[in-house]
């Protein structure tokens, strides 16, 4: 058995950077080894959302249809489809579910893909589809909650802008560490009032609603209707709606998917905007369009600390495009458009499966930027219920005296010996950018004993950059340290997966 490859050492980099370049070739070269990795306890090996799309696909190749179409969700298992990934799947490929854009962080990609196989032969009645969606994935009871504070987190200075959310009531109780939290959110005002505008139609008019309703045009727009990303379904009705027979053709090569066809990231102002002949009918178009659905949010406190309160650790999404501004739906929502003492909707989304450990257990914790927020109410519950597992911290954002989130806290409970160890890793501190997964290269020796003695090991953040890399270190370091070949280390890192032992919130 051959290893992967190794720089040399007069290869001219330091020796950071060489430790990471060495975990990526063991992680590029591993698949070729021959001790694979164990497959999932439900053999759905495209499960993990820090795989890539593409990737997901062809570990599905040849299963049966609804897998197949399962492996098109995003793998987060968030429930804002109403569905968990496995059963939003079934639904489809039984023909009981026929919306195929209800996987928000999947977006247009997951909806597209879902498009193409369906067109390519998945069957229908391929799977017995559930009656309603499964316990595990129905939202916990909607109630009310005011908002009390949305306060910014970074310091004066910073170029990014983290805030604080406070939200109480009398239903702000019902929640465990790692449990999410739907926000029902609406859309922009602003945005609202130019699409109506340019649909040349009152506010007030009634229109048919996505879920079969009615309601005042404005209104639906607002509260009813995803406007953000548009339904290749509403797309093909302006399509069919153009005048102009150029505009109809570019608008159908949009909803069939060909890349460039149309404006990249369009809203619906966009496409009214860049097609102005595509006037169909209000309700036809309204109706067509995906629901708007909740946002979810990882609650960054604990009921036993903050009792009556949930808070929020939320990035507010801001960025401009084609000479105009755009903002996230909720994100926005919490940090800009809504009042304090306003009244929110919201409703618990259990999440058993990112659960602290038993309470005499160590646990690492890998949560950069928002990722920080389960990992607080992981500790506030900890030190709340006197647990005695050691804690360890993976913390990273680009400068410590702007963006070190929950600072002051982070180091009391490292005072006080609740946090065993905190490591940071501000980027753009130093002339070479120093992300968390080079502090856990750096630290690999005492990580594995941690491992050894029986720690856990949590990741929360993005899927498709941070999540990735850190893999790829944990793999590197249980190589090296565990004096095995890399492809035993990915399958000691699927095994810990198996046993609780490593846990992802990703997005």
């Amino acid at each position: 058995m051959n290893p992967a490859p190794r720089l040399p050492e007069t290869a001219p980099f330091s020796p950071l950077q060489r430790a990471w370049l060495d975990g990526y070739l063991a992680g590029l070269f591993g698949d070729a080894e021959a001790a694979p990795a164990p497959p999932p306890a439900e053999d759905f090996p495209w499960h993990d959302p820090a795989l890539p799309l593409d990737e997901r696909l062809a570990l599905a190749a040849g299963r049966p249809p609804a897998q197949r179409l399962m492996a098109a969700m995003a793998q987060l298992d968030c429930g804002q489809c109403g569905y968990l990934c496995r059963s939003y799947a079934e639904a489809i490929a039984s023909g009981a579910e026929t919306a195929l854009g209800r996987c928000v962080p999947g977006g247009k990609a997951t909806a597209r893909a879902l498009k193409e196989m369906l067109a390519g032969a998945v069957p229908a009645a391929a799977a017995p589809a559930p009656a309603s969606p499964p316990a595990a994935a129905a939202p916990g009871e909607s109630f009310a909650v005011r908002l009390v504070a949305a306060d910014r987190l970074n310091r004066a200075g910073s170029r990014r802008d983290t805030r604080h959310i406070v939200l109480a009531g009398a239903g702000a109780t019902g929640y465990e560490p790692g449990d999410a939290l739907g926000v029902a959110a609406a859309n922009d005002p602003a945005l609202v009032a130019a699409i109506v505008a340019r649909l040349g139609a009152a506010a007030d008019t009634p229109v048919l609603t996505p879920d079969g309703g009615e309601a005042p045009l404005a209104e639906a727009l607002a509260r009813a209707c995803e406007i953000r990303r548009v339904s290749d379904r509403a797309i093909e009705v302006l399509a069919s709606r153009a005048l102009d027979r150029g505009e109809s053709r570019v608008l159908q090569a949009m909803a069939e998917g060909y890349p460039g066809a149309g404006p990249e990231d369009a809203d619906l102002l966009d496409l009214l905007d860049g097609f102005p002949s595509a006037r169909p009918p209000l309700s036809e178009l309204v109706s067509a369009l995906d629901p708007l659905q909740p946002r979810l949010y990882s609650i960054a406190s604990s009921a036993k600390a903050a009792p009556g309160e949930i808070h929020l650790t939320v990035a507010p999404v801001r960025y401009e495009l084609r000479a105009r501004p755009r903002a996230g739906v909720a994100s926005t929502y919490l940090c800009d458009r809504t009042a304090p003492g306003s009244e929110i909707a919201v409703f618990v989304r259990r999440n058993d499966a990112f659960r602290p450990p038993a309470p005499d257990r160590a646990m690492i914790m890998i949560g950069p930027g928002t990722g920080i927020a389960p990992f607080r109410a992981f500790l506030q519950e900890r030190r709340a219920i006197g647990a005695t597992g050691r804690n360890w911290l993976f913390f990273g954002n680009p400068h410590r005296g702007t963006d070190f989130l929950y600072e002051d806290e982070l180091l009391g409970f490292q005072r006080d010996g609740l946090l065993t160890r905190l490591d940071t890793a501000f980027s753009r501190d130093q002339e070479h950018k120093v992300y968390v997964q080079h502090r856990l290269l750096e630290h690999a020796a005492e990580l594995w004993a941690w491992l050894e003695d029986g720690a856990a090991i949590y990741v929360c953040g993005d899927a498709q950059r941070m999540a990735r890399d850190v893999e790829r270190g944990l793999a590197y370091i249980l190589a090296k340290e565990g004096r095995m070949e890399p492809a035993a280390a990915k399958a000691r890192l699927a095994r810990l997966a198996q046993e609780g032992r490593y846990l992802k919130d990703v997005y």
